[in-house]
């Protein structure tokens, strides 16, 4: 501020030079063109995807909501009685080539019955109305086998009220017969309930703070290299823009102004960035309903972002690249005859780069131990720990190759051309890895994390796949044999055993102590308990299953026993037995789902004929793998014989539904993180090339070859690149360990998949080299000579 200024000229004049760069970036000719538009294609690939992280939380209350609101599962006697506005409702999910199928069967019980979101008007008996997606894959040849199992004509569609997401494949199906009471023996999966209205009240829950902490290193881990991204996106060019500011100074301009002229520049570009991530997140919002990831899909009104997060973006984005901009000219004096970047810079400090990961540690460092069982995180120090980790990814990198470059000898042409270039500018190809550094330490200590504690939400299903590999559920009116016969004619179950099951109780009203009743033939018996010599008509109590009291005070010979004893809110059928004076002793053994059942086992023979109707049948069946599609052809069979039975396929392990979710998003989220960082290296690449077209083409006129130039532009890939995926590891490991022991778990390495993140990620840096060659192909020819 010169003497006699007053504020408000100095504030229009500096506004004013902001101007003068804004207009430099866009009336400054072709040079000027290219240089905004790579960044605003860099800047506009980071803000494309904060807008996307922005409309997610939206996105998942969306979904949320709706399917809160077809909730029809109340659990809860919600219509007890018959009336004019009551609606049987019956679910029949079934799972297709690995596709969950969300199915309802509808039985009106008045003039008024409530609708499902989505439906104009209950479909009639033998008729359905279908989500688009599953109506598309009943029509398409792959859903033949699905429309063999659902036989509905198909008079409607459910609208998007109804469904979580465009692929949700879900229909509601008319019927009749229905009773409140169907499926409600023991162990059935299958229920049939009364309800008034669809939908269900929130009840919230209990927060998971391990649960809690993953989603907060997800978004730390998978935004920090957006941030990284758009921060090098806005210095693209910086050379060619600094010569420039130099013809400035030689007009009379000072320093102050020359360095706001940049700032306008990189304003204008950023700018430009908001505008074209505006609409690549406007054109993935329309796709965003014709694809999904995982399995995941959302309607393109979903995407809405938050108005705060939006406007956030908007203003941080701008600042964001003067403040760099301005913090990167803080190096260069810009003199009126050229621009001096010191031809030997100073050394980088590293005192000052240490502070940021030791911060970070120092914050996170206080939760250690703390495990789940002793509240939640701190979110803030959470947050700001794992920034200040990642950061320090960014502040080490150039220090890391300054110093490994300047040690780098003699050698090839190729080798000495990169090492040399490197020498010169280590900064530019700093810049260029911190993006990917700072994702793969992110995706090492997220993995880590993972592995950590998926033990605690995962759980082996003690299924066993060698004995039966599904099991069907059926209600009381099927006979299991019935089942087991028709299941073993066709070609898909190679075998089939049938059993039915019920409970005991030693008085007919309210019995103190329950037993578990099984039914079946004695090879049948034998695949869930072991039995001795064994006929039609015998009947054995399981004698040492734990913690079963019961079966042992219980089942005494001749003793009087109720098959479906009455319970509170149940009459029950309550069929007397007596145990037979040859009552024989039988002991437990894990059935092919892993459950060892204990109560009474009985043969047909001796069951009163009366009890078969407080029975539900159950059926082990081991498929014949060489048949195509044998488990879907199970299904079909299972669907013929009764639309309320289930069919299951057994699994070797159970993981949790919010857990899940969790690892879903990650997966989802780090595709995108990906892809940006293709995008965002290729173009970079193009940006340096352009840079250096005049010295390349020199270098071919004075007889240079192509392919040495070529490899020592991937010298000055692969070397930047392997001293930061080496820090990257450790960085991640660092951040892992301390996220594991800040969780309880133990600290542990997978190495082999820290090989394959790595690795992941040099293919992504050589892939984008390889798309680069024609480009530099292009640059060598002596067209590039040309000047202005």
């Amino acid at each position: 501020m010169r003497p006699g200024d007053s504020p408000r000229g100095v504030r229009r004049s500096r506004i004013q030079d902001l101007a003068m760069g804004v207009r430099f970036a866009v009336t400054g000719g072709r040079e000027a063109w290219v240089r905004t538009l790579l960044t605003a294609v860099g800047v506009g690939l980071g803000v494309a995807l904060l807008l996307l992280t922005a409309a997610l939380p939206h996105a998942l209350t969306q979904r949320h909501d709706r399917e809160r609101a077809r909730n029809d599962m109340t659990y809860t006697s919600l219509a007890e009685h018959r009336a004019e506005d009551t609606l049987l409702i019956a679910t029949v999910d079934t799972t297709y080539r690995d596709q969950e199928v969300r199915g309802r069967l509808l039985q009106p019980e008045g003039r008024r019955p409530p609708l499902p979101p989505g439906v104009g008007r209950l479909p009639g008996r033998g008729t359905m109305v279908a989500s688009p997606a599953l109506r598309r894959l009943l029509a398409a040849p792959e859903g033949r086998l699905l429309s063999e199992r659902l036989p509905y004509r198909v008079t409607g569609t459910i609208g998007q009220d109804g469904l979580v997401g465009p692929d949700d494949l879900a229909y509601y199906a008319g019927t009749t017969g229905l009773a409140v009471s169907a499926g409600a023996g023991a162990g059935q999966t299958v229920r049939v309930e009364r309800i008034h209205a669809f939908g269900s009240v929130d009840q919230g829950g209990t927060t998971d703070p391990v649960l809690v902490l993953l989603v907060l290193i997800v978004f730390v881990a998978l935004l920090m290299p957006v941030g990284v991204f758009i921060a090098a996106a806005v210095r693209f060019g910086g050379d060619r823009r600094d010569r420039r500011l130099a013809a400035l100074r030689l007009l009379g301009a000072d320093a102050a102004t020359t360095r706001r002229v940049a700032a306008g520049e990189a304003l204008a570009g950023a700018l430009c960035g908001l505008a074209v991530g505006a609409v690549l997140f406007a054109a993935g919002r329309v796709l965003a309903g014709r694809i999904s990831f995982y399995r995941v899909s959302v309607f393109p009104d979903d995407l809405m972002p938050a108005p705060a997060l939006t406007a956030l973006v908007a203003v941080a984005v701008p600042a964001a690249s003067v403040a760099v901009t301005l913090l990167a000219l803080r190096g260069v004096v810009i003199e009126p005859l050229g621009v001096v970047r010191a031809t030997r810079p100073p050394r980088r400090r590293l005192w000052w780069r240490l502070l940021l990961p030791l911060g970070g540690i120092a914050l996170l460092y206080p939760m250690i131990g703390q495990g789940p069982d002793h509240g939640d995180f701190n979110q803030a120090l959470v947050v700001g720990g794992t920034v200040l980790l990642l950061m320090g990814v960014t502040a080490l990198l150039p220090w890391i190759v300054e110093a490994a470059v300047a040690r780098l000898g003699t050698g090839a042409p190729s080798w000495q051309l990169a090492v040399r270039r490197l020498q010169l500018n280590s900064g530019t190809a700093a810049r260029t890895v911190n993006g990917i550094a700072v994702a793969v330490a992110g995706a090492i200590a997220l993995h880590m994390l993972f592995a950590g504690v998926d033990g605690s939400y995962t759980r082996s299903s003690g299924n066993d796949l060698s004995r039966a590999q599904m099991e069907v559920y059926l209600p009381a009116a099927d006979s299991p044999a019935e089942a087991a016969r028709r299941l073993t004619a066709g070609d898909a179950a190679a075998r089939a055993t049938p059993l039915s099951v019920g409970v005991l109780g030693e008085r007919a009203r309210e019995p103190r102590r329950f037993l578990e009743l099984t039914v079946g033939t004695c090879d049948a018996l034998r695949e869930v308990a072991r039995v001795p010599a064994c006929r039609d008509g015998d009947v054995f109590a399981v004698q040492d299953r734990s913690y079963d009291d019961d079966t042992l005070r219980t089942a005494k010979p001749g003793r009087v026993v109720y098959v479906d004893p009455g319970s509170a809110g149940s009459a029950g059928l309550a069929v007397a037995w007596r145990l037979p004076s040859g009552l024989k002793k039988a002991h437990t053994r894990a059935d092919p789902s892993g459950y060892a059942r204990g109560g009474v086992l009985v043969t047909p023979a001796a069951l009163p004929a009366a009890a078969a109707r407080a029975l539900t049948g159950r059926v082990y069946v081991s498929l014949d793998r060489s048949v195509p599609d044998a488990p879907e052809i199970v299904r079909n069979t299972v669907a013929a014989v009764d639309p309320l039975a289930d069919a299951r396929e057994y699994v070797t392990h159970t993981e949790s539904a919010r857990y899940s979710s969790v690892r879903t998003g990650v997966f989802v989220g780090s595709c995108c993180v990906l892809l940006l960082i293709g995008a965002s290296l290729l173009v970079s690449q193009l940006e340096q090339l352009r840079e250096r077209r005049k010295l390349l083409s020199t270098l071919v006129a004075f007889g240079t070859r192509r392919s040495t130039l070529s490899l020592s532009v991937l010298w000055q890939t692969a070397l930047p690149v392997g001293l930061g995926l080496g820090l990257a590891c450790v960085v991640g490991l660092t951040l892992g360990a301390v996220l594991l022991r800040m969780v309880g778990a133990t600290v542990t390495v997978d190495w082999a998949d820290v090989a394959a993140m790595t690795g992941v990620s040099a293919a992504v840096v050589l892939l984008v080299t390889a798309l680069s060659l024609p480009a530099l192909v292009r640059m060598m020819r002596p067209e590039g000579l040309r000047t202005e």
